[in-house]
């Protein structure tokens, strides 16, 4: 082979191997471009997304900061429940309009031990009273408050006992029927027991408003205490209290505040039979708007009758109590009867036994 065609040869290895090289280069550069391209692409994606985010955040602080009155509208707070009130007021007649009026006024708080373990209470017993926060169940609108808010009324305006019955705005006033059907009130803690605490001191009816104090005196008829000791037989069995003697002493703190409507102690004379149980029968007009405010009523047809000879009925731990007011507002409790609240056999209910060493 001559030295020309080895040249040739050694000449046409080289250009190949020359593009190769350059084919290879050229496939690397655009992989790189395109790594590069799509790294971009992703860098600009992430910006955006934090751009995004940030102002996001912005706008829900601006939110926060300045609520819509169409957005409270939307905006609710689903509560359960932690517990009960067992209280020795039934029914709201009676119940005193604020705490720590009535001292011997007894309530076990029982909580739902699946939702608070006993050790949540540690260490209250050492605090002499608690705030509770509360619903008031007994409000006949409330189902329709809670599922239908929009189609709920209430009152902007109630009528008041301390101002003889002038109109003032809901929120100036104790009443239960409000926009949002939460109460608050402070008790005194007697003892702590489990997922149980016992309260003295309770404006708070079972289940779950400034008087003037007018009554002169509260004293009992001659037929009273045989009734009494009757109905202690079956009511002992399931009262907050030790003896018939300390239940009386409970009578007389109640009764001793003036618990009548304004409508009632307006008209003294007009013939009206008072009932504990909330529920009112007769003319409807006879009864002021602020029905909360006041005990239910009912009216006969027979006229004018001596204040004195007005039956009054109050539903204290389960008990029906039956009393009349004479002329100088003295109150004489008559006679005494198991009422249609007393809790059944069924219910387990807190009892003095449960207390006796806490209470002295």
């Amino acid at each position: 082979m001559s030295s020309k065609t080895l040249t040739l040869v050694a000449f046409a290895v080289a250009a190949s191997a020359i593009s190769a090289s350059t084919a290879i280069s050229l496939y690397i550069w655009g992989k790189f471009k395109g790594l590069e391209k799509s790294l971009n692409s992703t860098l600009q994606k992430c910006a955006a997304e934090r751009q995004g985010r940030v102002r996001a955040q912005q706008a829900l602080r601006k939110a926060l900061a300045q609520p819509k009155s169409e957005n409270l509208e939307l905006t609710s707070y689903p509560m359960t429940p932690i517990g009960v009130v067992q209280s020795c007021f039934s029914t709201r007649n009676g119940t005193p309009r604020q705490p720590l009026l009535v001292p011997l006024a007894r309530a076990c708080l029982v909580f739902d031990a699946s939702r608070v373990p006993p050790a949540s209470l540690e260490g209250l017993g050492e605090y002499s009273h608690c705030w509770i926060l509360y619903v008031f169940h007994l409000n006949t609108d409330l189902e329709k408050l809670w599922k239908e808010p929009s189609k709920s009324k209430f009152k902007a305006k109630v009528r008041v006992p301390r101002l003889k019955g002038e109109r003032i705005g809901v929120f100036a006033t104790r009443s239960p029927h409000r926009p949002c059907p939460i109460g608050l009130t402070v008790a005194k803690v007697e003892a702590v027991q489990g997922n149980t605490v016992l309260l003295s001191g309770v404006d708070l009816v079972d289940g779950t408003v400034e008087n003037k104090l007018t009554i002169a005196s509260v004293s009992f008829a001659e037929g009273f205490f045989s009734t009494l000791d009757d109905c202690w037989g079956t009511a002992g069995k399931k009262s907050l209290y030790a003896s018939i003697d300390e239940l009386q002493s409970l009578i007389k703190q109640v009764l001793s505040w003036d618990i009548r409507s304004v409508s009632q102690r307006n008209r003294p004379h007009d013939s009206l039979v008072m009932i504990g149980n909330d529920k009112a029968f007769g003319n409807p007009s006879d009864i002021d708007e602020n029905q909360d405010e006041e005990t239910s009523v009912c009216r006969s047809d027979q006229g004018p009758t001596p204040s004195e000879d007005v039956i009054y009925h109050l539903i204290l731990e389960g008990l029906d109590l039956s009393y009349r007011i004479d002329g100088n507002g003295n109150v004489i409790v008559e006679k005494v009867s198991i009422s249609s609240e007393f809790p059944n056999g069924k219910q387990n209910r807190c009892n003095y036994s449960m207390w006796r060493g806490h209470l002295t």
